[in-house]
């Protein structure tokens, strides 16, 4: 039994931070239906490249979720909305600040049908303070947050290859909800949770922070001992003009790679110059052998050294491949395969059936019956434009 089967999740979220938080909980065995708006769906359906008729991106981060279009802007949405809302557990919005409320579907509004219902804003700077309202995107937050400042060379920041905040919040989102979950198995009250990525990704500077402040010093890009600066903690150029990742931190690790590599007298420079060490030793060295020579030295010396892995080679690790990260998704509708990742959260080492991403509008009609709504409604709602099925 998967862990959070039983539990019911309406997912009103788009793009990416919202959608991979119920990914998270649907591989976890939530029933998630994704609230889409008829016209248009989740606008991550539409992004290219295409796996055929919608999105890579899409497929990515909506199977086993079912999909109902909703439009809340039309007369007598809202009120489907609540209806709905009192048969499910979560509700996910990543609305801007006060939407819902303004249609007449905020938390109040349904908690006064649902007590028990779990209600998780997630925006990009939380529900309250003088920037609720303001738009942005993970590149915002994560300046906002200082976070952006520490990332690049000394010059200037440069974005990053990932979306950090965005994947802060969706984790937050998970934190939040699950917490509330336990909270309602003993009193039987539900909650609001206010979810803000700024916040979230600001979260990835605590013990950074914290070292800042024993120091008496701010944090300073390209001057901290772990984005680059130190000699033990480093990307390293080798022979064939690939990348290792050197992580001996420890001064045990560090002595260990210097005898390993034959330079011991290494060891007792690893602090030296305000703890940036022997750079320019290390970086001669690693140029002497190629990526995959210091790979096979790493893993026989233990030696906390490893590939830096570029394009499709991590599907080839054989750590990844061993723990099944990585899957192809038949995708029936699409005609084709496509790439899935495992949600991390392993309990029990049970694992959720993989099902595609669903066609949008296509469990419109079994969600709405299982709401309780009879046919000649459906039909009627149908019929004003309020939903409709499959397209």
């Amino acid at each position: 039994m998967l862990p959070l089967e039983g539990v019911r999740v309406l997912d009103l979220c788009r793009l990416l931070p919202g959608p991979y938080a119920t990914l998270v909980l649907a591989d976890l065995g939530a029933d998630v239906v994704k609230v889409e708006d008829p016209r248009i769906g989740d606008g991550l359906r539409w992004l290219p490249p295409l796996v055929g008729m919608q999105s890579g991106a899409f497929h990515a981060l909506n199977r086993n979720k079912r999909s109902l279009t909703l439009d809340l802007k039309a007369e007598g949405g809202p009120a489907v909305l609540r209806r709905l809302a009192s048969r499910f557990d979560v509700l996910v919005e990543s609305f801007r600040p006060g939407v819902l409320d303004r249609l007449g579907a905020g938390y109040a509004a349904l908690r006064s049908e649902n007590p028990r219902i779990v209600f998780c804003a997630l925006s990009g700077y939380g529900q309250t303070g003088p920037y609720r309202d303001l738009a942005g995107h993970d590149l915002n937050y994560g300046a906002i947050s200082g976070t952006l400042a520490l990332n690049g060379p000394g010059e200037a920041p440069i974005p990053y290859g990932v979306q950090p905040a965005d994947m802060a919040g969706a984790w937050a989102v998970v934190a939040g909800i699950l917490s509330v979950l336990h909270r309602r198995s003993r009193t039987g009250e539900g909650g609001y949770v206010d979810v803000s990525m700024t916040e979230g990704v600001l979260g990835m500077l605590a013990m950074q922070l914290g070292m800042a402040s024993a120091r008496g010093a701010p944090l300073r890009r390209g001057r901290e001992h772990l984005s680059g600066v130190a000699a033990c903690y480093r990307v390293y150029r080798t022979l064939d003009g690939r990348f290792v990742a050197l992580g001996a931190l420890e001064p045990r690790f560090f002595a260990r790679f210097c005898g390993a590599v034959g330079r011991p007298d290494l060891a007792s420079r690893q602090l030296e110059q305000d703890g940036r060490g022997p750079v320019e030793e290390l970086e001669a060295l690693f140029a002497s052998r190629t990526r995959d020579a210091w790979t096979r030295l790493g893993r026989e010396q233990d030696l906390c050294l490893t590939p830096v892995l570029e394009g499709d080679e991590p599907r080839e690790d054989p750590q990844l491949f061993a723990r099944g990260v990585f899957t192809e998704l038949p995708t029936p509708w699409e005609g084709r395969s496509v790439l899935a990742i495992a949600t991390p959260v392993r309990v029990d080492d049970a694992q959720a059936p993989m099902r595609p991403a669903p066609e949008l509008g296509a469990d419109t009609d079994a969600v709405m019956a299982e709401a309780g709504f009879t046919e000649q409604e459906i039909a009627a709602l149908r019929e004003q434009g309020v939903v409709c099925a499959k397209r």
